[in-house]
C-alpha cells in the first residue's frame, strides 16, 4: 500500500500498521477471498470428473482449469466484482466469472457443471476454513514461534541472573530473571502444540445439508463418502450432519486458542512494562526516538503498550466471533456473513501484537545493578528459609514465631543474623541459615 493510500484507509490494520499487515492480503483480502472460492469451484470440477460423474478431463485440461485459481490476477478479481454488481450475489458472480472463462473451446462443456449441487455456503464455508489454515500455518505460527525464540534467548542470557519475585505486587521470595521468561516460553509453546495440529471441518451437503440435489441427481452414489474424500483432498474434516452452514463449532476452538495465546503474551506484555517502570530493565532506544514531545529522556515502553492494545483489540473480536457465530436462525440467517469477513481483521491486530512484542524484547536488557539493588533491600524475603528450617527441627510454632519477629518490618543483612540468632538451632544449620543470602536463595531457577 503507498503512504497515501494508508493515509486514506479507515482501519490501522491497513492503514498505519498496513506493512506490518502485509502478510494477511494473500489470505484475507477480497482478492484472497474470490482466489480460495475460485480453487473450491475448480477442484470440485476435477472432482466429479475423477469420480465419473461427468466427462472425465484430461491432465492437460486439469492443468488448464487450476491455472485459473494460480494465475488469477486483480484484473479477473475486478471482473468479479462488477458481476458481482450485476447478480448482488458473491458466489453467484463465481460461477459466472466461470462460465465466461468456459464459453470458448474444450471447456465449454463444463459450464453446466460449475457449482453442480451445491450452495453457496458449501463454496464460503470451506474458504474461510483454507484461508484460516492457511494463515495459521504460514503467518501467524510462524511469528509467535519468533516471541517464543526471543523469550528463550533472554531466558539462556539471564537464568542466572537473581531478581525479587512479587506476589501481588509485594516482595515475596528471590527467582531469576530468566526463569521468569521461560515461564512464558513455556505456557505459549504448550498451546502453540495445540494450535499446530488443528483441525477444521468442512462440509459439502447443499442448500440445507442433506445432499438433496446431488442425491436425486445421483441416487446410487454414497455422496456423504464423496464429499468426505472432496474435503479431504483440500485439507479438511468432514462435518456431516449440517444445516445450510458447516457447525463452527472448530473455527471457534482455534480462536480460543488464540485467544489464550494472546492473553499470555498480553501478560508478558504488562509484565515488562512493570519492570521496566521499576528500572529492572533497560530499554535500548535508537538516538532518533522520540519517547515524549516534551521529555528528552524518556524512553516509553511502547512496542510492549502497542503489543498490548492490539492483542486487546484482537481478542474481542475472537471473544465476539465465539459469542455470536453458534447462533443461526433455524437452517441459516446471514448474521454471520459480517461476522466471518472480520476473521482477518481478528489475525491482523494478533499479528500486530506478535511482532510488537517481538520489538520489544529484542531492544531491552536487564539493568543488573537496580535488579540486585532491590533484591537486597530487604533481607525479609529469607524468614521463609527460617521458618522451613525450624519446623523441620520439629518446631510446631515456627511461623508464627518468625512471624512475630519480622513481620511489619525491613530486615537489612545485620537484622537478618540477629533474627537466626534469637533461635535455637544446630550449629550447622544456623551456620547455613547466616550464610544465606537473597542472591543463593533462588532454589531450582536455574535449573528450570
Amino acid at each position: 500500500m503507498s503512504s497515501k493510500d494508508s493515509l486514506l484507509a479507515i482501519s490501522p490494520a491497513d492503514g498505519r500498521y498496513s506493512e506490518k499487515t502485509k502478510p494477511l492480503v494473500s489470505y484475507f483480502s477480497e482478492f484472497a477471498f474470490f482466489k480460495y472460492r475460485l480453487l473450491i469451484e475448480i477442484e470440485y470440477l476435477v472432482f466429479l470428473s475423477e469420480k465419473r460423474l461427468m466427462k472425465p478431463l484430461s491432465l492437460s485440461q486439469k492443468r488448464g482449469l487450476r491455472i485459473l485459481y494460480e494465475k488469477f490476477s486483480i484484473e479477473d478479481a475486478v471482473k468479479i466484482k462488477r458481476l458481482e454488481e450485476k447478480t448482488k450475489h458473491d458466489v453467484k458472480a463465481i460461477e459466472y466469472f466461470l462460465r465466461e472463462k468456459f464459453k470458448k473451446g474444450y471447456l465449454k462443456t463444463l459450464v453446466p457443471w460449475i457449482h453442480f449441487g451445491l450452495t453457496s455456503t458449501d463454496i464460503n464455508d470451506n474458504a474461510y476454513r483454507l484461508m484460516v489454515l492457511d494463515t495459521v500455518k504460514k503467518v501467524l505460527i510462524p511469528e509467535i514461534v519468533n516471541v517464543v525464540s526471543s523469550l528463550k534467548k533472554l531466558t539462556k542470557s539471564h537464568k542466572r541472573l537473581p531478581m525479587l519475585a512479587r506476589t501481588h505486587g509485594q516482595p515475596a521470595l528471590p527467582t531469576t530473571f530468566g526463569k521468569e521468561m521461560a515461564v512464558f516460553s513455556e505456557r505459549i509453546e504448550k498451546e502453540l502444540s495445540t494450535l499446530a495440529s488443528v483441525k477444521l471441518y468442512g462440509k459439502l451437503g447443499g442448500a440445507v445439508g442433506n445432499w438433496n440435489a446431488l442425491f436425486f441427481s445421483f441416487p446410487n452414489k454414497n455422496w456423504v463418502k464423496l464429499s468426505s474424500s472432496f474435503l479431504k483432498k483440500l485439507g479438511l474434516e468432514h462435518s456431516k450432519i449440517t444445516t445450510q452452514i458447516a457447525p463452527p463449532e472448530d473455527l471457534i476452538g482455534l480462536f480460543q486458542l488464540l485467544f489464550r495465546i494472546n492473553s499470555i503474551i498480553l501478560d508478558l506484555d504488562q509484565d515488562m512494562w512493570r519492570y521496566i517502570s521499576d528500572g529492572w530493565i533497560i530499554q535500548k532506544g535508537k538516538s532518533k526516538d522520540v519517547g515524549s514531545s516534551t521529555m528528552p529522556q524518556k524512553v516509553n515502553p511502547i512496542e510492549f503498550e502497542n503489543s498490548e492494545g492490539n492483542l486487546e483489540f484482537a481478542n474481542g473480536l475472537f471473544e465476539t466471533f465465539c459469542r455470536t457465530l453458534p447462533i443461526s436462525r433455524l437452517q441459516r440467517d446471514l448474521s454471520d456473513s459480517t461476522i466471518l469477513r472480520n476473521i482477518g481483521l481478528s489475525f491482523a491486530h494478533s499479528l500486530i501484537g506478535y511482532k510488537s512484542a517481538i520489538r520489544g524484547l529484542s531492544s531491552i536488557a536487564p539493568n543488573k545493578g537496580r535488579v540486585l539493588l532491590d533484591l537486597s533491600n530487604d533481607w525479609g524475603i529469607l524468614t521463609e528459609a527460617l521458618q522451613i528450617v525450624l519446623r523441620k527441627e520439629g518446631r510446631a510454632d515456627a511461623y508464627e514465631k518468625v512471624a512475630e519477629e519480622v513481620r511489619g518490618k525491613t530486615l537489612s543483612a545485620r537484622d537478618w543474623m540477629k533474627i537466626v540468632n534469637l533461635f535455637d538451632l544446630p550449629l550447622s544449620k544456623k551456620r547455613k541459615l547466616l550464610a544465606l543470602t537473597p542472591e543463593k536463595y533462588i532454589g531450582l531457577a536455574t535449573k528450570l
